[in-house]
């Protein structure tokens, strides 16, 4: 039972406008404070003042300054502050869907995948991809006839698609990052429906590598991409608006969504694997990340598995101070690559996306990332897991 419930109220001057601000203290060691009927949790304003009834430790410094991060990271119904992380956390939004769809490659027709959810489309088709082969070009080019065609791309292989593009009167409507990389493997299709995961639409990410592809029909989810990818159309890379909409519960299943770097996704990765309290199991191309590796490490109480890419082991991975610590790693048997970035928590919980648990995925490249609340989904996750662990 909540106890010692007191309230505060003041009235801030800020040139011709004032803001009434409630600030409630329930002896629980969390402040809640309402702006304008909005509220925001854990303001960042002392508890020890109000619950002795004094004002005076309550600054009016700390006050604005609660104020200002929280004019600052927009005012909206249910938008939480998160005074830990300086950031403001939009409520959640919820929203029925068709079931979403997984593919592992090389095991499915990923090509296929790819070129009839082009095929379905009737009205735009948005893609930001690191690289990509001659037949998904092709089929964009006939495409655009038809409906509103758009293409990012890494400049490393810009001058392919250019190339490709010249040689009919179709141009393909492309655009390329220059600095860092554009590390992205998505699309949006007419503002309803995103495909994305590990997979880069070539040949080897189709045929050769192993790769996963999520195809997720959602309105909120494809608004959090196509921002990001307007942002990308218009020049702004490796920064950008956070996520508008973080957390999204589709069929009452929780997903996250995060870009990096703008989202800092590194830190949400840890938060995920925070609440893990069974297992983790993890299949990375690259990870040189020190955070993840150290609280994997840290976990004694789990149960730890990993594969790692071979051809990416150098003295920035993680690999031999992970097996060095008694966690159970192998390196994976594809001659070629395994391209997967994914953690598995509980097996109940999957983390996918572009985004390598390295230092330039957080920082320096554009990527994206899904956490997957969703049982179902992670069980397709843990068979290709122990499918290629144990190959």
């Amino acid at each position: 039972m909540l106890s010692s419930k007191k309230i505060v109220y003041f009235i801030i001057f800020i040139g011709l406008f004032s803001i009434i601000f409630q600030v409630t203290s329930f002896g629980d060691g969390i402040i809640r404070g309402v702006i304008d009927n909005t509220r925001i949790d854990n303001i960042g304003i002392d508890s020890t003042g109000i619950d002795n009834i004094g004002i005076d430790h309550i600054t009016i410094s700390g006050i604005l300054s609660g104020i200002n991060k929280f004019i600052t990271g927009g005012i909206s119904a249910g938008n939480k502050l998160n005074t830990y992380k300086n950031v403001y956390e939009p409520a959640p939004v919820y929203e029925k869907t068709a079931e979403v769809k997984v593919y592992f490659c090389p095991m499915d027709n990923c090509e296929e995948v790819y070129l009839n959810l082009f095929n379905s489309s009737s009205a735009s088709i948005n893609c930001a991809f690191y690289d990509v082969k001659d037949s998904i070009i092709n089929e964009l080019k006939k495409k655009q006839n038809k409906v509103d065609v758009k293409l990012v791309i890494d400049d490393e292989y810009y001058n392919k698609i250019l190339n490709l593009s010249n040689e009919n009167v179709n141009q393909i409507n492309a655009k390329k990052d220059y600095k860092g990389l554009m590390h992205n493997k998505f699309c949006i299709i007419d503002n309803k429906k995103i495909i994305t995961g590990s997979t880069n639409p070539t040949e080897n990410g189709f045929n050769i590598n192993n790769n996963n592809i999520i195809i997720i029909e959602s309105v909120y989810l494809s608004e959090n991409y196509m921002e990001e990818f307007d942002e990308l159309w218009n020049g702004i890379f490796k920064s950008g608006k956070k996520v508008k909409y973080p957390a999204i519960y589709l069929n009452n299943k929780r997903y996250e969504n995060y870009f990096c770097p703008e989202d800092e996704c590194e830190e949400h990765i840890l938060e995920a694997l925070k609440k893990a309290k069974k297992s983790v199991y993890f299949m990375t191309f690259s990870f040189t990340s020190d955070k993840i590796g150290n609280y994997l490490i840290s976990r004694k109480d789990l149960i730890v598995k990993g594969v790692f890419e071979k051809s990416q082991n150098n003295k920035y991975s993680e690999y031999e101070k992970i097996k060095g610590s008694g966690i159970e790693v192998v390196f994976d048997k594809n001659k070629r690559n395994m391209h997967h970035k994914v953690f598995i928590i509980d097996e109940s919980v999957v983390i996918t996306g572009s985004y390598n648990p390295t230092q330039n995925g957080d920082e320096s490249n554009d990527e994206n990332v899904l956490i997957i609340h969703d049982a179902l989904i992670a069980k397709r996750f843990v068979d290709e897991f122990w499918r290629i662990y144990t190959n």
